[in-house]
């Protein structure tokens, strides 16, 4: 079977846009937090959200007429260009029909969704500008990879929520060991919005200033957005590039406990895990870090460290959070721990999760990295990805051999 790399990162996101940005604001534990402004949050008790703030998508695409294309197309092509500049991939000399784009999402085209209810609330069918009907689609995420890389390979979105990013790496890693492809763009993109804000806030699932996952005092997530995408390649094609490596995919899991809609499931998880450490060849004692998925929710922290714990023992490896710093960017989440997951593997440090107080007693044996980054040397990196519907996803990244 064909060996999968990393070769690019293309982060934006509310901490820093770009690897360098991203990997410094994530050492130094930078938040990204602030008060929403995409949409008016007066009506809300909770109005803090993970923006990306003064997003130009001109200043970062070269292909796509940005007045075409909703703004989580912008987020995940914008991504996929920077992944391609930062792996230095000629993609005139790459087979294009051989390069592919797979990219995950929870909410698709929100922001254009809402636009379009809100004329058709207004004004009725008529008045509905066809620009917006358009952009629609949750498929032109992928689609607006492709356009802007001028890929030919498949072009594909995948809709399972907050572990989108995860289930993408893995359908890309799946088409490069089985010689089907040379490149692929993986990663995942979303952006914040009224309804979603709106529907975590129902769910009691939000908290009012800052998200303290693994906390005691812990009490919910942060709405967030951005894009995440990962330049792949088999290690034949990265090798004879001269391409710089910043890590291999091991390989990844999957499964669906479809046990509740939101609740997760410790059992399933648990499985999950092992799945992914079967198909990656590696066993607990080899996981240096989790990168957890670390929602900050009372329950999906207790649940996610019961499973951990259930199947590392008594001393698992350290286990952060970067949603502390960037919030809950949804379908892009895990695409960003992936990120993460690289650089950590790269530079040798631990994320941080900031804004942790105190140890919580139903948490032993739980070490979230609190507050600060650690120096650690990084070898094997567990990528955690969970979503609503019991949709789980863990991909394993270890360092290039």
């Amino acid at each position: 079977m064909r060996r999968v790399v990393v070769t690019g990162l293309g982060p934006v996101s509310s901490i820093g846009t770009g690897v360098t940005a991203f990997g410094a604001a994530l050492r130094a534990g930078r938040s990204g937090i602030s008060q929403i402004t995409s949409f008016d949050p007066s009506g809300f008790p909770y109005r803090n959200g993970g923006e990306v703030r003064d997003f130009d998508p001109a200043a970062w695409l070269h292909r796509l007429p940005t007045d075409r294309w909703g703004r989580s197309s912008q987020f995940a092509a914008a991504a996929a260009r920077l992944a391609a500049e930062d792996a230095k991939l000629d993609l005139d000399a790459v087979d294009r029909t051989r390069a592919h784009a797979v990219i995950g999402t929870t909410s698709g085209e929100s922001v254009v969704l809402e636009a379009l209810t809100a004329r058709l609330v207004e004004a009725g069918f008529d008045a509905v500008p066809p620009q917006l009907v358009e952009q629609l689609p949750a498929g032109r995420l992928a689609h607006a990879v492709s356009e802007e890389l001028g890929l030919r390979g498949d072009s594909l979105t995948l809709a399972t929520a907050c572990s989108a990013s995860n289930y993408a790496i893995g359908y890309a890693y799946d088409l490069l060991v089985s010689g089907e492809s040379d490149v692929v763009f993986a990663g995942g993109a979303d952006s914040v919005c009224r309804w979603a804000h709106a529907g975590f806030y129902r769910l009691g699932a939000l908290t009012e200033h800052a998200c303290a996952p693994f906390d005691r005092d812990r009490s919910g997530i942060i709405t967030g957005e951005g894009g995440a995408v990962l330049a792949l390649e088999t290690w034949e094609h990265a090798e004879a590039r001269g391409a710089h490596v910043y890590a291999e995919v091991l390989g990844y899991g999957l499964n669906c406990d479809a046990n509740h809609p939101v609740a997760p499931d410790r059992d399933s998880i648990a499985e999950c895990i092992r799945i992914a450490h079967r198909n990656a060849g590696v066993t607990p004692e080899q996981v240096d870090y989790i990168c957890a998925h670390g929602t900050g929710t009372p329950a999906n922290d207790l649940v996610e460290a019961q499973a951990v714990l259930e199947v590392f023992g008594a001393n698992p490896p350290p286990i952060s959070s970067i949603k502390s710093m960037i919030g809950h960017t949804m379908g892009a989440a895990s695409g960003f721990g992936a990120i993460a997951s690289a650089l950590a593997i790269e530079q040798g440090f631990l994320p941080p999760t900031i804004n942790w107080s105190h140890p919580d007693p139903q948490l032993t044996g739980i070490d979230p990295v609190p507050n600060e980054a650690r120096p650690a040397t990084v070898r094997l990196v567990q990528n955690n990805g969970f979503a609503f519907g019991g949709n789980n996803a863990i991909v394993l990244l270890g360092a290039a051999r």
